[in-house]
């Protein structure tokens, strides 16, 4: 559905991206991570052909991007709401729908379906401007689902949206992929990331690891455990020689091994360094912990 091949792009001195591969299969809920600054909303301009790249290309069903003839086929969410505050829900479908050349009964039709889905159908009178966080991005959503696109984009969409609204968001995503849609979406949530059939992280313009979230975590070469004790200072836990990384979840500590360490091995030493341990157990990486570590590393 998606090929991206040697694709590099560069603003000014900066490097956005550097000889980016990848590839979206057909119905794939493909998430994109990685720290801010990482590429991943110039890669998704790209793709959507908004931005040419410097090097390399892009194909979208068998197309490259700028050459799409249906343009249709795809929509695209980007991060910040961009629709009118100052116009009400429907006027803004109707608005977004009039650019794709559809007429007023086939976007009247397509909108109370989706609005339906969206839960937003009673509020299609409503100034923009007057949504929640969440509704907005439901909106936007909409917007974007109006031509029923077969490959939909979207930029960070819950990014400062409430919990609530983030799981009803990707439950919205799931009925989509359920009936064929294929989704590339960014996110900066690890428990978003959990929830797509392949994972690519992104960090300085490159990709450094694609799998699936499962993978990801299987292959992570380390041990990790969890310590939970009063609270101290982060750089003594991390002078231990047997600590690759540490990271830090609430009132939890995740101690990344260098070595594989028995629970009473390791139990010993922290006590000898003086550290007092309310609770050490092993458990099974996160994909926090996986691109945390990944982050860490110089890419080369």
């Amino acid at each position: 559905m998606i090929k991206v091949k040697g694709v590099s792009k560069s603003f000014g001195s900066v490097l956005a991206l550097k000889e980016v591969d990848l590839e979206v299969g057909i119905q794939e809920i493909f998430g994109l991570v990685g720290p801010d600054g990482a590429g991943k909303t110039t890669l998704m301009r790209i793709i959507c052909g908004l931005i040419a790249p410097e090097q390399g290309h892009v194909q979208i069903l068998g197309s490259a991007s700028e050459k799409l003839v249906n343009r249709e086929d795809f929509g695209y969410m980007p991060q910040r709401f961009s629709l009118y505050g100052d116009l009400t829900v429907m006027e803004n479908i109707h608005f977004f729908g009039a650019m794709y050349k559809l007429d007023k009964e086939t976007i009247n039709e397509r909108a109370k379906e989706i609005l339906e889905i969206t839960n937003l159908f009673p509020f299609r009178n409503r100034l923009a401007d007057n949504l929640s966080g969440g509704m907005k991005q439901k909106l936007a959503l909409t917007c974007a689902l109006i031509t029923r696109p077969r490959i939909l984009i979207l930029d960070e969409p819950t990014y400062g949206v409430d919990p609530q609204s983030r799981k009803d968001f990707w439950k919205i995503l799931y009925d989509l992929n359920r009936e064929g849609m294929t989704i590339l979406v960014s996110t900066p949530y690890m428990d978003e990331a959990e929830l797509c059939t392949q994972v690519a992280f992104m960090d300085r313009g490159r990709i450094v690891k694609i799998d699936s979230p499962q993978e990801l975590k299987n292959k992570f070469p380390y041990t990790v455990l969890e310590l939970v004790t009063p609270v101290v200072e982060e750089e003594s836990l991390k002078k231990l020689a047997q600590v690759e990384d540490l990271y830090f979840f609430g009132n939890r500590y995740h101690l990344v091994l260098k070595e594989t360490m028995s629970i009473e091995e390791i139990q010993f030493i922290l006590k000898q360094e003086g550290f007092e341990v309310s609770s050490l157990k092993t458990v099974r990486p996160s994909l926090e912990d996986v691109f945390v570590s990944l982050a860490d590393k110089e890419v080369v």
